[in-house]
């Protein structure tokens, strides 16, 4: 049976938070987000209700953990948190499980990361710089100078597409199937790309068919370092059933994509926005990598992850019954003002910048994020050795959702040096 589309109230980007009872406030509205309004009402719940209960909303019950200390704590203590059967705040359709390891507990979820992790490994990440500075100059050389264009499209897309492209031994001239099925993945309907659960269950078996294809490809020759070999070799893998390879699929494409592609965008407009750690970057190059981390923690690219209780549990005073939906707002976190000083600045000397928890900890981590990093550090790298500054020349389009909190559009000019 289907699952309902959620129905979230664009008219509560216009509600003041303090204005409400606290037993009314409920932050997962994706319209807070494109809004970019939802900041105060994380803020609210750090101060007065770190570890809040939504009786009512458009996904169910739920609970908030929004101050840094106890999303570390639910995010490590597996015995009591179980990341079974999703790691987001919508349930999944009942008729249209999509099984993955990060939606997995041990020892089945240690298994199946085993098995592609070596793809994006230290070993890997060597291999791959030189082909990721070879295509961000070819990208950053191809923009037009003088021109408005989008960001996120010819050059966020574009590179992680590409990379991902290269991680799945994807046909590199259909690489764009992989950028819509992500982003189909993750839409919200009714706002925008689908409208029904019914059209996102379509071309996710559209997505089935076509790795299908490529599995019995991959099977049949010996194994490969990308992930669909890796997939159809490996031992606790190679007989998965076809819904659990399309959910482990969907969590590469979107892991891969969404977030770096979302931070790549993000380091354009923080550092347009913040003229003197812009002049900082440039008068000092060796400040890129705290800048990346800094644009990632000011961005933190997945909003959310979510955890079920196992037992009945007692955490920041409030009683957790086993079965409730416990949510830990990464994006929250990331902002509390008891870890980070000024957590709403964005500084590229933060002194405790590599804290910030936008991968998630523990077990699950996120598996890419030195290739995010190196994706990152590069194309920096590239940008400052052949443009002056790139302007932002519009406001920014947000990403309708409580999950990815990323962008669509974000118009920008580049100025040449010289």
């Amino acid at each position: 049976m289907n699952a309902p589309i959620p129905e979230h109230d664009p008219a509560q980007v216009d509600v003041d938070p303090y204005s409400l009872p606290l037993e009314a406030i409920d932050v997962a509205n994706p319209h807070l987000f494109a809004a970019d309004r939802h900041w105060p009402w994380f803020q609210r719940l750090r101060d007065e209700a770190p570890v809040h209960y939504c009786a009512d909303s458009a996904f169910g019950p739920y609970w908030s953990v929004t101050r840094y200390d106890d999303i570390m704590q639910v995010d490590t203590s597996h015995e009591i948190f179980s990341s079974e059967p999703a790691i987001t705040i919508r349930d999944a359709e009942d008729d249209f499980p999509l099984p993955m390891f990060i939606a997995m507990d041990r020892p089945r979820h240690d298994e199946q990361r085993g098995t592609v992790s070596p793809a994006v490994g230290v070993k890997a990440l060597a291999g791959f710089e030189p082909i990721i500075r070879e295509r961000t100059i070819d990208v950053l050389e191809s923009l037009p100078v003088g021109e408005t264009f989008n960001w996120v499209d010819r050059v966020s897309i574009e590179l992680t597409t590409r990379m991902l492209a290269t991680l799945f031994d994807f046909p590199f001239e259909e690489r764009r199937k992989l950028t819509h099925w992500s982003d189909v993945a993750v839409a919200t309907p009714g706002m925008g790309l689908i409208d029904s659960e019914d059209e996102r269950r379509a071309h996710m078996l559209d997505c089935l068919v076509y790795f299908q294809g490529l599995w019995e490809e991959r099977a049949s020759a010996p194994e490969k370092n990308d992930f669909i070999s890796m997939l159809a070799h490996g031992e606790s893998t190679r007989d998965m059933p076809a819904e659990e390879y399309l959910g482990n699929l969907l969590l590469l494409i979107v892991g891969g994509n969404d977030t770096t592609r979302s931070t790549m965008s993000a380091s354009v407009l923080c550092l347009h926005d913040n003229p003197d750690e812009f002049a900082k970057l440039t008068a000092d190059q060796s400040l890129i990598p705290a800048m990346v981390s800094e644009t990632i923690r000011w961005q933190t690219p997945l909003a959310h992850m979510r955890r079920r209780a196992k037992v009945d549990t007692e955490l920041g005073g409030q009683t957790i019954r086993a079965g409730d939906k416990v949510v830990m707002w990464y994006v929250s976190g990331n902002r509390d003002e008891r870890m980070f000083d000024d957590p709403g600045a964005f500084r590229i000397e933060r002194e405790n910048v590599r804290k910030h928890i936008a991968f998630g900890f523990g077990i699950h981590r996120c598996m890419g994020n030195r290739l995010a990093e190196l994706q990152l550090r590069i194309l920096w790298e590239e940008i400052l050795a052949r443009f002056e500054r790139i302007e932002v020349v519009g406001p920014p389009v947000r990403t309708p959702s409580v999950f990815v909190k990323g962008y669509t559009e974000l118009p920008v000019r580049v100025v040449p040096k010289g």
